[in-house]
């Protein structure tokens, strides 16, 4: 299903997401491949029963038979006889700073991945298209390597107390007042850890009585937070305005069951760039339901802050519109400021609220300082305020990098998820076994990708995640791509029907294709 918007009244900008349908032979072929999975996964747990194959798993011991069993879930059977063999594809140790290049330690198994022996060999120079490191702040030399140096000699490495407390320095009051300029807010808080930032101010903000809309394919974060804060949770389908009216018509009409009461709130949770999609909220429709029907917005930006928008504001900046008609704007800096944490901004009543009651801010450990001041330097870097375009030169080269590896992609034969201009760039995998062995084969030849499958994405919908960076330079995208068009015919992956045809006098940074139906 391709989305083009164009319409005035919106959007100041085109539109362009991509969700190619699967075909059905894959669809049948994929479901087939989990049968026959499933099936022996059941036969080699009999013979581990019996003793006629060695179990290595977590099981009950002989004194808890009669107990109610601890793993017996279908998570559990799929840990055990599907991902276990591909575990290779995922926790592999990097020795080196993750940017556009690493050094991963080599690692072998000799029982079908239940256990792992380093070899204690060094791969060299693996181009990296896995890591979040959007703007190429992950490097260990430059000016936040400098500065965080500095601060790390004068404050030390922790604070070891919270900030209501005795761990509130000037440099966490200085990234505050920092965050808001940068976001165009009335105040902001920093909070440790991103995760916790959602999962934990959520419940500060609504509880029971409340009502919280949240789309589908939301972040664990924002599931845990919402299910925390008691309130009653109702499900829109992904980034369907449809989906979200009915649900917001139903609530005001209906109000809260049996009581029938008006709810004491409505918050519509929704990211700006959703991380397993690559697609974009449609963040004008959103905020003009929310105003339509005086409802709350709490806006996750944890992979669009810094990524989009002309200035790397995110995705607020990137349709033209006003931070003030976001209630909530969550972020973190795990991701294009190449740091840890994440932050709320919003109107200075929100954030002196959450100052007292959140719990992140109450019971938490203060930021470390030189993490602190990683996140100052790469953010006044990305404003322009330390008097270089470095940073502006940075957003753009994502904007270019994104655009250029997604279509040749898309002219190779693949099916890729998601908006033109995320650096989020899904390719379809479906089929179980080509997880473990896309990821084995890319890396083999010096390329380091995450491939991702159930539970993270639908059982039948897996894929290889590629995250782009402004580290990354055309000579690495363009191996990156020979390589991937390699693997893909050894692989036959292009399952894509509608190909794109390259125009051969085309520059690297230009965007406009032709499209033809096979």
């Amino acid at each position: 299903i391709n989305h083009i918007v164009h319409n005035g009244g919106l959007y100041k900008r085109p539109f362009n997401e991509a969700f190619e349908e699967t075909p059905m032979l894959v669809a049948v072929l994929t479901y087939v491949g989990y049968g026959v999975l499933t099936l022996f996964g059941y036969l080699r747990d009999f013979m581990r029963q019996w003793k006629i194959e060695k179990c290595q798993n977590a099981t009950e011991r002989e004194e808890q038979k009669d107990f109610v069993p601890l793993y017996q879930d279908f998570e559990n059977f799929y840990n055990r006889n599907l991902y276990m063999r591909i575990r290779d594809s995922w926790n592999r140790p990097i020795c080196s700073v993750p940017g556009a290049k690493v050094d991963m330690m080599e690692r072998v198994s000799h029982d079908y991945n239940w256990t792992f022996t380093y070899t204690g060999r060094v791969i060299k120079d693996i181009i990296n298209m896995g890591s979040y490191n959007y703007l190429g702040f992950a490097q260990k030399a430059g000016a936040c390597q400098e500065a965080a140096a500095k601060v790390l000699s004068q404050y030390g490495a922790g604070v070891c107390s919270t900030r209501q407390e005795m761990g509130n320095l000037d440099k966490h009051e200085e990234l505050e007042k920092l965050i808001a300029r940068f976001l165009g807010v009335e105040s902001a808080m920093a909070y440790g850890m991103g995760f916790a930032t959602n999962s934990m101010n959520i419940p500060a903000l609504v509880g029971k009585g409340c009502l919280i809309l949240s789309d589908e394919l939301n972040h664990a974060s924002l599931v845990l937070g919402a299910r925390l804060s008691g309130a009653t949770i109702r499900i829109f389908k992904h980034n369907n305005m449809q989906s979200l009216e009915k649900l917001l018509k139903d609530a005001i009409v209906h109000g809260q069951p049996r009581t029938r009461r008006p709810w004491k709130k409505i918050l519509i949770l929704v990211e700006g760039i959703y991380s397993m999609e690559g697609s974009i909220v449609r963040l004008p429709e959103v905020i003009a339901l929310k105003k339509k029907y005086k409802s709350y917005l709490y806006l996750d930006e944890a992979h669009s802050i810094g990524a989009l928008g002309p200035g790397g504001r995110g995705v607020v900046e990137y349709f033209g519109l006003s931070p003030e008609d976001v209630d909530v704007m969550m972020g973190t800096f795990t991701k294009s400021f190449g740091a840890a944490g994440g932050y709320i901004g919003g109107k200075k009543e929100l954030i002196d609220y959450l100052r007292t009651y959140s719990h992140s801010a109450a019971y938490a450990t203060s930021m470390s300082p030189p993490v602190v001041e990683q996140i100052i330097t790469s953010m006044k870097c990305i404003m322009g305020e330390d008097g270089t375009t470095v940073g502006r030169a940075r957003v753009q080269q994502l904007a270019e990098n994104t655009r250029y590896f997604r279509r040749r992609l898309k002219e190779m034969g693949f099916i890729i998820y998601g908006n033109e201009d995320s650096p989020v760039v899904p390719l379809m995998l479906y089929m179980p076994a080509k997880i473990g062995a896309f990821g084995r084969e890319m890396l083999k030849r010096n390329i380091g990708v995450v491939v991702v499958g159930f539970p993270a994405t639908p059982i039948i919908e897996s894929r290889a995640r590629f995250c782009l960076s402004a580290a990354h330079t055309k000579e690495m995208l363009d191996t990156a791509l020979k390589e991937v068009n390699e693997v893909g015919d050894l692989l036959q992956l292009k399952y894509s029907r509608r190909r794109l045809v390259p125009l051969l006098d085309r520059p690297f940074d230009e965007t406009t294709y032709e499209e033809t139906e096979d």
